[in-house]
């Protein structure tokens, strides 16, 4: 009787959820502010405090940082599903609460490596259940709508944060005072999480209920495989999630230096690595509904084509006014595809597997961090930093392409 009387009082819907939908916006800001707190200040502290002169290596605590969040992302659906949503949450908040002391304490650049792997871990458990719990409380309508305030939480709050550090770097030194930030979020967001959170999955077994056509029983072997590859909106989705990734994975550890090696300080760094997140987070309020509306695909398209123009902008010019221009211009593009990439899969992805899904996608998407970073750094060491930049705006143009070719529209769930 008392679990029928839960069951009943159970709806889908953000009216129905708000609290729990504001709670875990909140939630996603704390998330978002720890990936902020490095944007601005870890390239820098890994050239100035320790010296590093090759690209390639400053940039490895991004390598590592995207391998590890890109299997987090893999296991996470999984774990979501057999688990609840709020354990895997809670588990990404410890894994995410030593990260500050070992940036604020680190010796050695490993140390700020082992960090960063530690923070991979933590973004791919608690960034993907705040995105899942959304979409399961709102339901099948509103799923731009969802994915874009809590994107919009996560990347404005990565862009305050730049800023902020970048602003007390500039006062104070590179360490320890920007690095407190990260230990206010880490404390509060572990205990929201822990105290005020509720488990999900009575929403999606709901949603589930109500779906058009039952799904059949899929392994993750088969999922992974739709995901991938198998299925056409899928599978441009994945590698736009991929490259668009790849492209941030880029900006977060070449931006800094390129931006240092033509005269920049490092606060008008800051302004600079702020916008761009910042642009990103607050259109996203708006493109995931208008995803809602108008369709996935031509979003995703036109943004990631509005990327390159924006990357190669950056790459051929040497003023801060035209740099500040692309990175609004880059943030806009971002806004375009991100929120609209996460809503098209939950799309094509039946609610009985759509946890899974979404972590093979988030899987391709936040591997592109390492590739970006690595590959971008190996082509500033030989070819100089505009190189690096401009050959991610080509591949970037190039996987909006493909967006165009593959991705069918209308964009209706499937519901296999």
């Amino acid at each position: 009787m008392t679990a029928a009387v839960a069951a009943s009082s159970i709806a889908l819907g953000l009216k129905a959820n708000w609290r729990q939908f504001a709670l875990l916006v909140l939630i996603n800001a704390f998330v978002g502010g720890m990936v902020g707190i490095e944007r601005t200040v870890v390239p820098l502290i890994g050239s100035k405090e320790f010296g590093i002169t090759s690209t390639t290596l400053v940039v490895s605590f991004i390598v590592s940082f995207g391998v590890v969040k890109a299997f987090a992302n893999l296991v996470s659906g999984q774990l979501a599903d057999s688990w609840g949503r709020k354990r895997v949450l809670v588990l990404g908040w410890m894994f995410g609460l030593p990260v500050p002391f070992m940036i604020l304490w680190a010796p050695s650049w490993s140390w700020i490596i082992a960090a960063n792997a530690l923070l991979g871990v933590s973004q791919g458990l608690a960034w993907s259940m705040t995105v899942l719990m959304k979409v399961d409380l709102v339901g099948p309508k509103g799923r731009g709508l969802a994915v874009g305030l809590n994107e919009f939480a996560g990347y404005f709050a990565v862009g305050v944060t730049a800023f902020l550090t970048g602003y007390l770097a500039g006062q104070y030194g590179l360490r320890p005072v920007p690095i407190y930030l990260g230990i206010g979020y880490a404390i509060a967001g572990t205990a929201l999480s822990i105290l005020l959170v509720r488990d999900t999955r009575g929403h999606v077994q709901l949603e589930a209920a109500n779906a058009a056509k039952a799904a059949s029983p899929l392994t993750f072997r088969e999922i992974f495989a739709l995901t991938s590859f198998r299925d056409p909106n899928l599978f441009a989705a994945s590698q736009a999630g991929l490259v668009n990734n790849l492209n941030d994975g880029m900006s977060w550890g070449i931006f800094p230096l390129f931006f240092a090696a033509n005269g920049l300080g490092v606060e008008r760094i800051g302004i600079l690595k702020a916008v761009y997140p910042g642009t990103w987070g607050v259109l996203q309020v708006a493109t995931g509904p208008l995803s809602d509306k108008w369709g996935r695909k031509g979003l995703i398209v036109a943004g990631m084509w509005v990327q390159a123009a924006a990357l190669l902008l950056t790459a051929l010019t040497r003023d801060f006014r035209w740099w500040l221009t692309a990175s609004l211009l880059l943030g806009l593009g971002t806004a375009m595809v991100y929120p609209s990439l996460i809503a098209a899969v939950s799309d094509a992805s039946h609610p009985s597997w759509r946890a899974r899904s979404l972590s093979v996608y988030r899987f391709w998407r936040d591997l592109g961090y390492a590739i970006g970073a690595l590959s971008a750094g190996l082509v500033a060491d030989f070819f100089g930093f505009a190189w690096a930049i401009g050959s991610v705006a080509a591949l970037t143009f190039v996987s909006g392409v493909i967006v165009a070719l593959m991705m069918q529209a209308p964009d209706k769930a499937p519901n296999r």
